[in-house]
């Protein structure tokens, strides 16, 4: 198999699980390191013409993170796209297995069957906290309805005030996030970069979780230790 990837997660699936199954991924896949593929452009502008130069036997996407233009135009080129759906940790298991078999994978990788048991042993959680979690700022945007991050800190015991929001990643003015009076505000490292000194500043007075953007929002082999990553982030970060 050929395969080409637009989304970064999947992109960390398919090398570890599948090596040499990938001739090309996003600028923006990162993950592993060592990943030496032909570079095509974004996740929201890849280079069509490119990955068609490629001559992939398959290019696997997302409805969130590619755009539905760049998708018609691959497969008006005669390729095979498969597109992902994923708003729920059980859903990235499913979809991780889809995305595996049709890129070639025999047999269900370890690590996958790992990720799995981790999650279902995880304990019902003591306690529950609120939680404000902005994903972009100038404007702030937050996490919304019906996201995978969202239902991965709902499994950990936290519930972010803004998942029955008509909008899954909503802009809300600065003042209402304050106003919410969160529990903790979670601050992840992608896609905006929120750091000790980019985020917290925004929100005096609450207690600010600077957590990892790839295990928070990443189906991938990082499911493995994100219940335990993120655990000790949330837990620094309290009053």
């Amino acid at each position: 198999m050929r395969v080409v990837s637009l989304v970064p997660s999947l992109t960390e699936a398919v090398a570890v699980t599948l090596p040499g199954a990938l001739v090309g991924a996003t600028g923006w896949c990162s993950r592993p390191e060592e990943l030496d593929v032909v570079r095509i452009g974004g996740t929201k502008n890849p280079e069509v013409e490119r990955i068609i130069g490629l001559v992939p036997d398959l290019v696997i996407a997302n409805e969130e993170e590619n755009r539905a233009p760049d998708l018609d135009a691959l497969r008006a080129a005669g390729l095979n796209v498969l597109v992902t759906e994923v708003r729920s940790v059980p859903q990235a298991f499913a979809e991780l297995d889809r995305v595996l078999t049709a890129c070639g994978a025999a047999d269900r990788p370890g690590w996958l069957a790992e990720a799995e048991d981790v999650w279902a042993a995880l304990p019902e959680p003591a306690e529950r906290r609120t939680a404000v979690v902005p994903v972009w700022r100038r404007p702030w945007m937050v996490l919304g309805r019906d996201t995978f991050a969202g239902d991965v800190l709902a499994r950990l015991g936290v519930d972010h005030v803004y998942a029955h929001h008509p909008e899954r990643y909503p802009r809300i003015p600065l003042d209402e996030l304050r106003a919410r009076e969160p529990d903790v505000v979670v601050l992840p490292d992608e896609p905006y970069r929120f750091t000790a000194d980019d985020g917290p500043e925004a929100f005096p007075g609450l207690p600010c979780a600077l957590v990892s953007g790839r295990h928070l929002t990443w189906y991938g082999p990082s499911l493995t230790q994100a219940p335990r990553v993120l655990a000790e982030a949330l837990r620094a970060a309290r009053r």
